[in-house]
């Protein structure tokens, strides 16, 4: 008899995505994976925080990611949410392409901006704004409803912008040449 096959820490999806065994995603049919992205061990994805639908009402997408991504062991991508009208409820959370989530990290933004770098145990703030071409530094805590500008490097807690990054920058923050040298990340 032939020895069982073990199958391997990563679930790779028709579109190239390379998922953990390990990871924690919650509500899978309200998220939306652009292509290509990575998904880490203990990575927990909060798709279930989402709004309630109107009677009728189907396909509430509650995080979109772009194509390219990098979501760190231990990070946290949760939706916003707010008391609106006297009524607690979720909005939707929308990362672009080439956008790296470090270790530990924590996500509660609205929108994250295409080639954004956000680094180990950081702390994004509900309904923050974060254009393209971003580098947010290790540790760094932003505050609520913040809006981070295009080609900014933010440090510090609460985070403020430090540098401005030169137009070159979004090569140095592309994630296809990460996910080539992560393809060694087996099934």
């Amino acid at each position: 008899m032939p020895p069982k096959q073990v199958k391997g820490e990563y679930i790779e999806t028709d579109t190239g995505n390379k998922v953990s065994r390990k990871s924690v995603i919650l509500g899978s049919q309200n998220i939306i994976l652009g292509g290509k992205t990575i998904i880490q061990a203990d990575c927990t994805i909060r798709g279930d925080l989402r709004r309630t639908a109107a009677p009728g009402q189907h396909g509430n997408v509650a995080i979109a990611v772009g194509r390219y991504c990098f979501l760190g062991r231990s990070s946290v991508l949760r939706p916003p949410g707010k008391i609106h009208r006297g009524q607690f409820s979720y909005y939707p959370m929308k990362l672009g392409d080439h956008v790296f989530v470090g270790e530990g990290a924590v996500v509660e933004a609205a929108i994250l901006g295409n080639y954004v770098h956000i680094g180990k145990d950081c702390v994004i703030g509900k309904f923050t704004i974060i254009k393209d071409c971003v580098r947010i530094e290790e540790g760094t805590v932003i505050a609520p409803g913040t809006v981070i500008p295009p080609f900014s490097l933010v440090s510090g807690r609460p985070g403020v912008v430090i540098e401005e990054l030169p137009e070159t920058a979004q090569e140095g923050l592309e994630r296809r040449s990460i996910f080539g040298i992560l393809v060694g990340v087996q099934n």
